[in-house]
């Protein structure tokens, strides 16, 4: 049975099923039954993927990638696995491997995507979306620059808000390991973005 109980939703066809239940009609070839869990995870691991990557189109395409993969996979999976751990496990190999062949040298930043509208209200004017889409640029420039070992499980961790457990699944790491990887992210963030949000807050002063 499985260990993840929530239910998923879809718009397309209405229903609410525990997660055993949606994964056993994929199973037997429900076209839909799948499609519910890419609608429930879809911009989770879309989200994770850009975060590694920085790139919007890429991280669509390896998103996709994900998906397809775990849909093969589906027969593979063991009894007692947590699915949304499992998916997060495939999307880091899609992205180890996306990272080794093309995307080495290539990481780039857009601004318009899912980790920059965590970052703002809705509501906010220009200037504070101006501000918002700085601080973002400013994230993803200090993720790109952490190892990929920091670099994961603070987008885990922090981000995603995920347990030691459910990361070191994924990753195969220990939760040691992990607690120190997260504390020296945590650093490497601060020390890259305090500067920043200190010219930021001086400025607000000024101009008061």
């Amino acid at each position: 049975m499985l260990t993840e109980v929530r239910t998923l939703s879809s718009p397309e066809f209405g229903v609410r099923e525990d997660v055993q239940g949606i994964l056993t009609r994929a199973r037997a070839g429900d076209a839909d039954a799948f499609h519910a869990v890419f609608i429930r995870y879809s911009k989770p691991v879309l989200s994770f993927i850009y975060s590694q990557l920085g790139n919007r189109a890429h991280a669509e395409e390896l998103t996709q990638e994900t998906f397809i993969r775990a849909y093969q996979r589906l027969f593979s999976m063991h009894g007692n696995t947590q699915l949304s751990t499992w998916l997060f496990g495939i999307a880091r190999n899609v992205v180890r491997e996306a990272i080794k062949e093309k995307y080495r040298d290539q990481r780039k930043v857009e601004l318009d995507q899912p980790l920059s509208r965590t970052l703002r209200d809705i509501r906010t004017g220009p200037d504070q979306q101006l501000i918002a889409g700085e601080l973002n640029l400013k994230i993803q420039k200090a993720l790109a620059a952490l190892s990929e070992d920091h670099r994961v499980v603070f987008v885990l961790k922090v981000l995603h808000r995920m347990r030691y457990k459910e990361i070191s699944r994924i990753t195969g790491a220990s939760i040691g390991k992990l607690k120190t990887d997260l504390h020296r992210a945590r650093l490497e963030m601060r020390q890259r973005l305090v500067p920043y949000l200190s010219e930021q807050t001086a400025g607000k002063r000024g101009g008061s």
